[in-house]
């Protein structure tokens, strides 16, 4: 497959630097690369030794007025105490243009990773969710998209079905058991109250301070409140449920959370296992992904998903997690 529209040939060293120059920051060492698929982020520092991280992002994938809701959310959200990293400010905006690119430049955030299995660091992160969802609800993204089956499901399953990543002999089990798998999507997935979210918030996207500190809004959509909770749960049955009380206990300290919408956290994922899929072949002439997936093009990979979609169809079926019972 191939996308002239998401190529980053033209990011050399060179180019970087003179994008950089060209809003008044002159980089002083390499630019270092971060861990970044999507879009191409460096860290680096300045003639006065202050550390910077560039974000080049990806072309043609969000509009300017997309960016923009990202750059405000973040902005708005540093306003009400949220830790989050939000762009600069420089000239007068935060979005900056060069030959073609659209780039943003964050102060270098340190911090070492946030510890899922630390239950009072999740009961932090969760008050700090809550905090976020109160600011979210506020008002939706005009621009950005909603978390919903046509993005997930259906435009993921027509770019699968057009894709030459599928093994032949597995076409028939794959695409028969995907099928199944969204039509009881289909029926477990109900309309609910939609707010502004981080929309990929997990543990990878938490770095650890004195605190926590929430980074990479780049996914950042409407969609209901337990997307930003759900990828944060791990384990078995118990631990998730223990997870989800902790996280709730401080959540719940700043805003209410729906406990109806609990039921759609299968859902939810089995709508990232299907739109991941979709979005490795998407970028596959992207060369970043070859090197960094090179399963993703091996006949086992593809089993395994066969495996995986009756895995999340047995996982639909079973009791949704609850609350348990405060006494």
């Amino acid at each position: 497959m191939t996308d002239q529209a998401f190529n980053f040939d033209a990011l050399t060293p060179d180019f970087m630097w003179y994008a950089l120059e060209s809003i008044g920051i002159r980089a002083e060492s390499g630019l270092l690369p971060l861990n970044s698929y999507e879009n191409r982020v460096y860290q680096f520092t300045d003639e006065d030794k202050k550390r910077y991280v560039v974000k080049f992002y990806r072309p043609q994938r969000w509009s300017l007025a997309q960016i923009q809701e990202e750059h405000d959310f973040a902005h708005e959200l540093v306003a009400h105490d949220v830790p989050i990293s939000a762009p600069l400010v420089l000239n007068g905006t935060t979005i900056h243009q060069y030959e073609g690119y659209f780039f943003t430049l964050f102060i270098s955030e340190g911090g070492r990773q946030f510890e899922v299995d630390n239950l009072e660091q999740l009961e932090w992160v969760g008050r700090f969710l809550g905090r976020m969802h109160k600011v979210g609800a506020a008002q939706p993204f005009e621009h950005r998209p909603t978390i919903g089956l046509e993005e997930y499901l259906y435009q993921p399953r027509k770019l699968l079905q057009s894709s030459n990543f599928i093994p032949m002999h597995l076409e028939n089990a794959f695409f028969n058991d995907l099928d199944m798998l969204i039509a009881q999507i289909e029926t477990h997935w109900e309309p609910s109250s939609i707010i502004r979210l981080h929309g990929d918030c997990h543990p990878g996207n938490i770095l650890w301070r004195d605190g926590p500190m929430f980074v990479d809004l780049d996914d950042a959509r409407n969609g209901p409140a337990v997307q930003d909770l759900w990828m944060l749960l791990s384990g078995d049955r118990q631990d998730k449920m223990m997870q989800l009380d902790i996280i709730l206990e401080g959540y719940q300290e700043f805003n209410d959370f729906p406990s109806s919408q609990l039921k759609l956290i299968e859902p939810l994922r089995g709508l990232r296992m299907v739109y991941y899929m979709a979005w490795l072949a998407k970028r596959w002439n992207d060369p970043a992904f070859p090197l960094a997936f090179p399963w993703f093009n091996d006949p086992k990979y593809w089993e395994g998903q066969v495996l995986g979609f009756k895995e999340q169809m047995a996982a639909l079926n079973e009791k949704p997690l609850s609350l348990q019972p405060q006494w």
